[in-house]
């Protein structure tokens, strides 16, 4: 596998965050501009636009900022089940042709039940990736289809779809998936050209990253690997533990009004997801279970998302990424609490020392050899 990194920032329609409650009009047209241009000065590979129930649409999001961007990618989160697989097909590659070869698709099955029930999706967890199984067979058979495509299945048929709408970029638009559970990793092993999780102890990393490995490896194939976190920085290491803190601070001052303003117990229920409940497991083992980890979000807020953070200077998160690297994990999907103005302080410290420290060591590696 290549050892080159990928780092991946995360833009909203509006400024927001556990920090900052969303309010106005849910599209802020000039903030969520600013974002993505703020995203590609910074040097980043690709920015994920995420999938709510509540959000606009993500592929027309990607399609605006692509008109106002130069260089960096978009990855669209897209749930299978709202939308035919070959219409879905089409909208990706019409996105990729529009940006000029800028377009991945990042696929969450859906870990929640009541937010799949808000856009009419009744089906169990299980039967959800069985439905993904099959929905991301038929888009790469549209996408690198050479006639009309045919498709019998348990969840879609399909007669004479076409495949005249082409990507930019060959053989396909690129997969990415999310997903904990095993019926997740399954589709990931069959599917996925980077599988992403969210920031976890490295040995939870590591028994992930065999797994999913394991089960590509029944496919004949390799799988990349993405890890998420939300980085913390400051100019010393006391100081940045101390912002930690502050951030932590504010968080629950947020909820604490949330639940006064709505009446509601500012306490979160459980999470389906596997993969929040794996943020939780760590958080178990403390609010510094090792290293530059930090857990007490993810516990504070039941772990409802990309929620742990890597604390302490650039350089030092910067060598925390390595150790990660290490362990086979090549793509980080980084965004902070203040999202426009940490974008911009990850694009002039974080993103070159990360890189300039992985290039040291390969050539240390090179000379070794």
């Amino acid at each position: 596998m290549s050892d080159a990194l990928e780092f991946i920032g995360m833009v909203q329609p509006r400024q927001q965050s556990e920090i900052h409650p969303a309010s106005g009009p849910a599209i802020d047209l000039g903030y969520f501009r600013a974002s993505a241009q703020a995203h590609d000065e910074a040097g980043f590979d690709r920015i994920l636009i995420g999938w709510y129930s509540n959000g606009p649409d993500g592929l027309l999001l990607a399609a605006d900022a692509a008109a106002h961007t130069k260089k960096v990618s978009f990855l669209v989160a897209h749930r299978p089940g709202f939308q035919s697989p070959t219409t879905a097909a089409r909208a990706f590659a019409s996105l990729d042709q529009l940006s000029g070869g800028r377009a991945a698709i990042h696929v969450i099955s859906g870990g929640d039940d009541t937010d799949q029930a808000r856009d009419g999706d009744w089906l169990g967890k299980d039967d959800r990736y069985a439905r993904t199984d099959e929905y991301l067979d038929v888009l790469k058979a549209v996408w690198g289809g050479e006639g009309p495509v045919d498709h019998e299945g348990a969840y879609y048929r399909i007669k004479g779809a076409s495949p005249e709408v082409r990507a930019v970029q060959a053989p396909r638009i690129p997969i990415y998936f999310g997903g904990a559970s095993e019926a997740a990793l399954q589709v990931a092993g069959r599917h996925a050209d980077t599988y992403a999780l969210w920031g976890e102890t490295q040995a939870q990393v590591r028994d992930i990253v065999a797994r999913v490995r394991a089960e590509a490896a029944k496919h004949g194939r390799q799988v990349k690997f993405s890890l998420s976190f939300r980085p913390i920085l400051a100019e010393t290491e006391e100081a940045a533990w101390a912002r930690a803190e502050d951030i932590l601070g504010n968080i629950r001052r947020v909820r604490g009004q949330a639940a006064l303003s709505t009446g509601a117990d500012a306490k979160t229920k459980a999470p389906q997801n596997a993969g929040s409940q794996r943020l939780l497991d760590a958080a178990a083992l403390g609010d510094r279970p090792e290293g530059r980890l930090y857990t007490a979000i993810a516990r504070e807020t039941g772990a409802r998302g990309n929620t742990t953070a890597l604390v302490g200077t650039p350089e030092q998160v910067a060598e925390a990424f390595l150790e990660y690297h290490a362990l086979g994990v090549t793509t980080f999907l980084i965004r902070g609490f203040d999202p426009l103005e940490d974008a911009v302080e990850y694009g002039r410290s974080l993103l070159p020392a990360t890189r300039r420290l992985l290039a040291e060591k390969l050539a240390h590696q090179d000379i070794a050899a």
